[in-house]
């Protein structure tokens, strides 16, 4: 009987690689009448088309080193039929043209501009600055991705926002287990022809799409190259994939993208970003590497598709078969562990430099131009944290500065040293961050205000503007491996994830990967909490590299709706309250019974401990003033000695700047009518504890651990009692914070209901998992990263808020006295929220969903022995055989 012959024509590393002969031989084993015929190379190369082997149908595509214009003469000689069209490929070679047909056919895909500079394009049609370009008129803020127009060329460049950072990652070509490296380099590329186009967020996963014929599509999702560089492989060494579900739409787009291209074998890769896909890239021929029931559908497609065209025209008889269409999906494997429906988790940010901040008034003409320049006159107000504005502000300082030393300007001389300290300030680092550091001027119609009554009857002053700097409360190393450390524990909450935690391909990661687990992470707009996210999810999911890239694809900022950051709505409040505790710790007295009702009434352990600790409020504002100005004096003598002894502080910070940071709290902490701003215990805490974690063996102050133990015990009643004295003024301003934050929570556990419907895309198919357990469960994870204020006003919702009757319920009332005896929301304070189902129960039993509430007070500080956190296990009850011990993770 006359076969039909089967031509392959293509370089041998492709024609003979593993998953071609895969199909091959199913081929063979489906369809008697066929016959495979691979060329060789030497002859694909060496001879003239004439030459060639004359077949029926022909698969054929371009690799590197493949002669397309040959093979589309022999196809214009011989006239197969094609499974890909030969000249498409030559469309597939330049992005321009790929675009361009996805711009014709109406087929989703990202804003993009080109600059063609091998056609001559003028350089005026390209304008670069720190955070954006514009190319052709069109504008691209970073972040943004580079591609070369030559679809061979796989150096893309993505370029990151100075304010995430900066710098760029460079993909390329797998090599060996490297598949992006990221780097500082922050300008594009002045040589060649590139296509510029928006960066689609996508949660840190890119979906490969593998069509055969019109009617399927095989998705597969990997880690996207973007995020770590770090590519992930299996037992063979092959690059780990793992199945999804195609939504109808994107369906839709493979058919067209297979149509419009021509090329029946087809890959392509999708993004996935606000519930919209979008096609980035057009591979052409691409098989799926190691998946045996993909070879089953692509050998019966192919086969089928050939046997209709070529049959009926060599006249051959053959029972018309139904092609198999939609079966996007192949089997995939999963351990069971879909009791656990949602896990919400709310994480303070990790270890931070201490904030600080500098006022002054300005009323030169070029610190009020650049007031009017960036549009300050419209709302009174003005925030520069961009590099090129924050440059600006460095150099109006230090033309004041330079100018003053020639002649003297009365305004600067009066305030040089602020002058001097500010430029100091912007000179931190050797560049500009938009992390840690920001300038916020105000314009002030009639001057500075006035501070005493007596200044009443002066004449009217002149406008001035107020300039406020801020810098520090960035994250620092230990903070950052403080947050990744956490991301590596918190996976033990996960069904199969308990166990050493830095072990990759632990449940948690199978369950992640396999797209049963959806994801998502907010953090507030600030520098610190937005990195503790990046270093905790790069914890959680064994992320590689870099923080930077990490945070711009996978951390959500939620400074939009108030969720995470807004704090306006409690100052009048809130004022109240801080007026109530100054009065109460001026007083000149041992604490009475009445100042216990006035500032414990809820009868708070830790608060009553830190009470008996101060005695006398004024007495211990007396002493840590006097502490204070004994660390001052010694850092001054410290600095003197830097000339003979090698003396460095942690993080890069220099001495005049540490010497300032103290003097100002000695400065600011008693007032000149001789009470005490007890508002700066915080700020003297937060500096003591961090000399005592990072620079104790350089200080080697003795009374240093005296210092952070009478400010502790100060700041275990300031702050927690700033968000309120009662339980109704802290249920007040608790709802201030927290509302949105709580509506948030209350929506993500609705949506474990069964009945709500998701984005299915999202998910691993159910339909073809045949080796997982109850596929169709997925868990939830929401994850949001905020400041110690967000933190206190949900605790005090969960304290105050008559979730259960201490009274009645022994295990509540256990965490309730935990939570009363922990003193201070420490850096990484978790508050986590499980829900779990038993699928077995009536959907309206309320045995059908269980929640746990876990609480963790955060990182240990260095030298807290004494009012340490308390031990116990919360909520969960012990075994009676155990006595009680210290955990790291403790239960509400």
């Amino acid at each position: 009987d006359r076969k039909i012959i089967v031509g392959i024509c293509a370089m041998a590393k492709k024609s003979r690689s593993k998953p071609m002969k895969e199909i091959l031989q199913r081929l063979l084993q489906h369809f008697e009448r066929l016959e495979i015929l691979i060329f060789d190379e030497d002859v694909i190369l060496s001879e003239p088309v004439e030459k060639w082997p004359i077949v029926d149908a022909l698969i054929s595509f371009f690799s590197h080193g493949f002669p397309l214009d040959k093979a589309i003469q022999y196809s214009n000689l011989r006239k197969p039929y094609v499974i890909n069209d030969l000249e498409m490929q030559h469309v597939l070679k330049d992005r321009r043209e790929v675009y361009k047909i996805l711009q014709n056919e109406g087929i989703p895909h990202p804003r993009y501009a080109v600059l063609e500079r091998d056609l001559g394009s003028s350089e005026s049609n390209f304008q670069e600055t720190d955070d954006a370009i514009e190319v052709n008129g069109v504008l691209f803020q970073k972040p943004f991705v580079e591609k070369p127009v030559d679809a061979e060329d796989h150096n893309v460049y993505i370029f990151f926002p100075v304010q995430a950072g900066g710098g760029s990652t460079r993909l390329f070509r797998k090599v060996k287990d490297r598949s992006s490296i990221y780097g500082p380099h922050s300008r594009v590329r002045k040589v060649g022809s590139y296509i510029y186009e928006d960066f689609m967020p996508t949660d840190g996963t890119d979906v490969k799409v593998y069509t055969v014929g019109q009617d399927y599509a095989h998705a597969e999702a990997r880690k996207s190259p973007a995020l770590d560089g770090k590519v992930e492989r299996d037992q063979e060494g092959k690059e780990i994939r793992y199945p999804v579900l195609l939504s109808a739409k994107e369906k839709l787009i493979a058919k067209k993208v297979c149509m419009a291209f021509k090329q029946n074998v087809c890959g392509f890769d999708l993004l996935r970003t606000g519930g919209q896909s979008y096609v980035c890239d057009v591979n052409g021929f691409s098989f799926v590497k190691t998946s045996g029931k993909y070879y089953d559908d692509s050998a019966k497609i192919l086969g089928t598709m050939i046997m209709r065209e070529v049959a009926p025209q060599l006249q051959l008889p053959w029972v018309l078969g139904c092609a198999p269409e939609d079966l996007p999906v192949v089997p995939t494997a999963s351990g069971s562990m879909m009791e656990l429906r949602c896990v919400v988790a709310i994480v303070r940010h990790g270890d931070r430099t201490p904030k600080q901040k500098m006022k002054m008034e300005v009323k030169h003409k070029k610190f009020f131009d650049l007031f009017e320049k960036y549009g300050g006159m419209k709302n009174g107000h003005l925030k520069l944290k961009k590099p090129k504005q924050l440059q600006e502000v460095l150099d109006v300082v230090r033309h004041l500065l330079s100018n003053n030393q020639q002649q003297k300007d009365p305004e600067v001389e009066e305030k040089k040293v602020k002058f001097q300290q500010l430029k100091l300030v912007l000179e931190m680092y050797g560049h500009f961050s938009g992390i840690n550091r920001k300038v916020q001027i105000k314009y002030q119609p009639r001057g500075c205000p006035k501070r005493s009554s007596s200044e009443e009857d002066e004449m009217p002053r002149e406008p001035s503007l107020l300039l406020i700097v801020k810098w520090g409360g960035e994250l620092t190393p230990a903070g950052k491996i403080q947050a990744e450390e956490l991301g590596k524990a918190f996976r033990t909450l996960y069904p199969g994830g308990q166990g050493q935690f830095e072990t990759p391909g632990l449940g948690f990661l199978r369950l992640h990967s396999t797209f049963r687990h959806d994801l998502k992470m907010y953090a507030s707009d600030e520098g610190r909490v937005q990195m503790t996210a990046a270093a905790f999810i790069k914890g959680l999911l064994a992320l590689e590299g870099e923080l930077t890239p990490i945070m711009v694809q996978m951390v959500k900022s939620a400074n939009t709706n108030g969720l995470l950051d807004s704090e306006g709505l409690n100052s009048k409040y809130q004022a109240v309250v801080k007026e109530k505790l100054k009065d109460i710790f001026n007083q000149d007295r041992d604490f009475t019974d009445e100042d216990y009702n006035k500032l414990a009434p809820t009868g708070s352990t830790s608060l009553i401990n830190a009470m008996k600790f101060i005695k006398n409020p004024r007495e211990m504002c007396e002493k840590v003033y006097e502490m204070v100005k004994e660390i001052t004096s010694k850092i001054r003598t410290l600095k003197l000695e830097l000339k003979s002894r090698d003396l460095k502080l942690y993080h890069g910070e220099s001495w005049e700047l540490f010497i300032r940071r103290w003097a100002k709290l000695e400065k600011d902490f008693r007032l000149k009518n001789g009470r005490f701003d007890i508002s700066k215990i915080p700020d003297i805490y937060d500096c003591i504890k961090y000399d005592l974690q990072h620079n104790n063996m350089t200080l080697q102050y003795e009374g240093a651990e005296e210092l952070f133990m009478c400010c502790k015990a100060l700041a275990d009643v300031i702050i927690p009692q700033e968000y309120g004295l009662t339980v109704d003024e802290k249920l007040h301003i608790a709802q201030n914070f927290s509302n949105p934050l709580v509506r948030k929570i209350r929506s993500d556990f609705a949506q474990c209901d069964p009945a709500y419907q998701e984005d299915e895309f999202t998910r691993l198919d159910s339909r073809y998992s045949k080796g997982v357990s109850t596929p169709e469960r997925f868990v939830r994870t929401r994850l949001y990263f905020t400041s110690e204020s967000h933190i206190h006003s949900l605790l005090n919702i969960l304290r105050y808020g008559s979730l259960c009757d201490a009274g009645k319920d022994e295990q509540w009332r256990s965490a309730m006295e935990y939570i009363n005896a922990t003193s201070e929301l420490n850096y990484m304070t978790q508050i986590v929220f499980m829900t779990f189902e038993d699928p077995s129960k009536d959907p309206s039993s309320d045995e059908r969903y269980h929640m746990e509430l876990h609480f963790s007070p955060g990182a240990y500080t260095c030298c807290d022995t004494s009012l340490t956190s308390p031990r116990g296990m919360g909520y969960r009850p012990n075994p009676k055989s155990e006595k009680v011990s210290n955990s790291d993770n403790h239960n509400l």
